[in-house]
């Protein structure tokens, strides 16, 4: 058994039910309260290490509901696909362990927080989400400006390689901190499955090789046992196999019958 299953079986009773619907409908309520009186409540919400330290704690937990933009139908597309895949995790995994990903995730926002000293929102999170969402569910097609049907894999793989090149070209120690969010709970819950697949991407893959050099080294269907001649070197020689040597000696015309039996 390990460890999330351990912790499922202590505390599994504990959790906050549909709670991707809580956090999208924050955000919804956050993204109207600024439409009609500004930004100035976001600024209240900044996961900000220094304003925490000041006394305002609420800035632990309210980061995650800052809205991931400003334009209506991006925010409708992106809330939306939230929902969906917090949802999904929800169904596969049960709502105890979505809560606890969701949780590792805000605990890694808080550490980047205090660590960088950048006031950070709930965008690393939901990136997390979304790589989960992609690695569980790799043939979902997502709409993309609801009308170009993508496969959610490879949209996965480009995440993944922004965030390769990103962790590369970063040019502090903060900017690799802050890429690097995300993948912390992921690999939590992914690491070990990574793994064996890794590794069995890795047999198979050498199985393939090996199977393709046998046929490469294997280019004739008989060889002679005597000259060596393959149908191969002549199509329209002939091979017959001999019943009276051991195992199976295969024979071109030319040496059937004059050949020491083995």
């Amino acid at each position: 058994m390990n460890f999330l299953s351990k912790l499922e079986k202590r505390f599994g009773k504990f959790y906050i039910k549909n709670l991707m619907l809580i956090i999208i409908l924050g955000n919804i309520f956050v993204y109207l309260y600024t439409m009609l009186n500004g930004d100035s409540l976001i600024k209240l919400l900044l996961l900000d290490s220094n304003k925490i330290l000041q006394g305002e704690v609420w800035r632990l937990i309210t980061f995650i509901f800052i809205p991931p933009s400003t334009s209506p139908l991006f925010l409708i597309f992106t809330l939306y696909f939230y929902y969906l895949a917090g949802s999904s995790l929800e169904d596969v995994w049960g709502e105890f362990r979505f809560n606890i990903y969701y949780l590792v995730g805000i605990i890694a926002s808080l550490v980047a927080a205090f660590i960088t000293e950048v006031p950070i929102d709930g965008h690393y999170i939901n990136l997390s989400l979304f790589l989960a969402f992609a690695k569980l569910f790799p043939d979902f097609e997502l709409l993309i400006f609801f009308i170009i049907p993508v496969k959610i894999k490879y949209l996965g793989i480009l995440n993944w390689i922004f965030i390769f090149l990103n962790f590369i070209e970063a040019s502090s120690f903060v900017e690799r901190i802050l890429v690097i969010i995300p993948l912390l709970n992921y690999f939590i819950f992914f690491g070990k499955s990574i793994g064996r697949d890794s590794k069995s991407t890795i047999i198979n893959y050498n199985r393939k090789q090996k199977f393709v050099s046998n046929i490469k080294e294997k280019k004739y269907n008989h060889k002679c046992a005597v000259c060596g001649i393959t149908d191969k070197d002549d199509d329209k020689m002939e091979f017959r196999y001999c019943s009276k040597c051991k195992g199976q000696k295969c024979y071109c015309m030319n040496h059937l019958k004059d050949h020491i039996h083995l």
